[in-house]
């Protein structure tokens, strides 16, 4: 099975680097610093000196071995040493001045500090980071300002972002595993400029939970008008990408979506999210009646038969509740074609489908950083910060609903699915 390092896709072990500098040469330096009256930030700070020592020490190990011979020594062959060249250097500790060592020749191309860089790899990667969790370009660049006493405008930020869009074009055409036992589909509504206009967009979000219980987002896609030729575009992708079987996908009843899901899935099993209907059941309803209508509806999701809940849904019809708001009767019968699969299954697997935790809690964060913009200037925009803010939920969740009591559940729900898809998970 392939488990890659995309979003939500798993763990990756990191190796954990030796630690060089240890209690003791930290506690001289601090010591040093504070007798000198130096401050450990700050422009001078012992921060930036010692950033500025370790770069200008690496560089100049790169031109001895350029060389071919030590400092003060006598050059072996006709090139040599020849000075240094001032270079202002944007780093996590602030803007540091280097002298960058040179030779005569000009041949030395230095790896530590590259010719022509003017940042450290590791204002990118903060840059992006705070991106990610939701901060815009402007409080980005007065952050940056207030903290690391680093002035950046705020097109280099955006060039700083973009350069992640190649990055989310090889996520989006990434192999994915044979079978997933579920898949979630679900959308976020932002706005995007479009032609000039500004208008809401959905941007669709895939989960594919994978046999060992791991969350895993297989694509986003944006698109303005949904119908049956874009979720069969998104589907067919999804197949030519390796998924050759879906055993339970879990989404709203879109126009189109389940249709869809059947003609590239015909074994697949198409379950209206219970979570989402009703949601939009609750819409309706007056604030003093929600209680009341949730509990009527509850009676319904929670019958253990698919009898026992049509009797529920023809209560709920025939009480005041239902006749104040009957939309919420004609919503269900609409959608009870993909309601009644989830009565055919155990509560073990009732309550992976029903708690939609794995996608909820995704969505939840997405929208919260998504909703600091007004709107995005256009598709590859708002795809480039969910992609972002994907990534940067994986990293702060690598337990992936595995382990504890989601990890029992998980198990036994897969254990009950493969006695009712037999021969299904084989090929995982």
């Amino acid at each position: 099975m392939l488990h890659d390092t995309s979003p939500m896709g798993g763990e990756q072990e990191e190796d954990v680097p030796a630690l060089l500098v240890d209690d003791a040469l930290a506690d001289e330096l601090i010591a040093r610093a504070e007798a000198e009256g130096i401050e450990l930030l700050g422009p001078g700070g012992l921060l930036r000196q010692m950033t500025k020592a370790v770069l200008e020490r690496a560089l100049n190990e790169e031109l001895t071995g350029h060389l071919g011979y030590e400092r003060h020594e006598r050059a072996g062959g006709g090139n040599a040493r020849n000075g240094t060249t001032p270079k202002r250097l944007i780093t996590e500790a602030g803007t540091v001045e280097l002298d960058v060592p040179r030779d005569r020749a000009g041949t030395f191309a230095p790896q530590i500090v590259r010719k022509g860089q003017r940042r450290l790899d590791g204002i990118d990667k903060l840059v992006i980071s705070l991106y990610a969790r939701g901060m815009t370009v402007r409080d980005i660049q007065a952050h940056l300002r207030e903290i690391y006493e680093v002035d950046v405008s705020p097109d280099l930020i955006s060039r700083i972002t973009d350069a992640v869009l190649e990055e989310v074009k090889e996520w989006q055409a990434r192999p994915l595993d044979t079978v997933y036992p579920v898949i979630f589909l679900d959308a976020i509504v932002c706005k995007v400029r479009d032609n000039g206009t500004v208008r809401n967009k959905a941007a669709h979000l895939a989960v594919g939970v994978d046999v060992d219980g791991r969350k895993e987002v297989l694509g986003i896609w944006v698109e303005t008008v949904e119908g049956a030729k874009f979720w069969l575009r998104v589907m067919n992708e999804l197949k030519a990408r390796g998924v050759e079987d879906v055993l339970v996908v879990v989404c709203d009843g879109l126009t189109g979506l389940p249709d869809a899901i059947v003609a590239v899935w015909p074994q697949a099993t198409v379950q209206t999210c219970i979570v989402h209907l009703t949601r939009a059941s609750l819409r309706w309803v007056n604030y003093k009646d929600r209680k009341k209508v949730a509990s009527q509806l509850r009676g319904i999701y929670a019958a253990a038969t698919e009898q026992a809940a049509a009797d529920a849904l023809d209560a709920f019809a025939e009480s005041d509740l239902g006749r104040a708001y009957p939309a919420i009767e004609r919503s269900w019968r609409a959608a009870w074609e993909q309601v009644i699969p989830f009565f055919a299954f155990p509560p073990e697997i009732r309550k992976v489908l029903y708690t939609t935790n794995m996608i909820e809690s995704i969505n939840y964060q997405l929208r919260k950083i998504s909703k600091t913009r007004g709107h995005f200037p256009n598709d590859d925009a708002l795809i480039k910060l969910l992609y972002l803010g994907c990534r940067e939920i994986g990293r702060t969740n690598r337990s992936n609903g595995r382990g504890g009591r989601n990890g029992y559940i998980w198990k036994t729900a897969l254990n009950q699915l493969e006695i009712m898809y037999p021969d299904r998970l084989r090929l995982a």
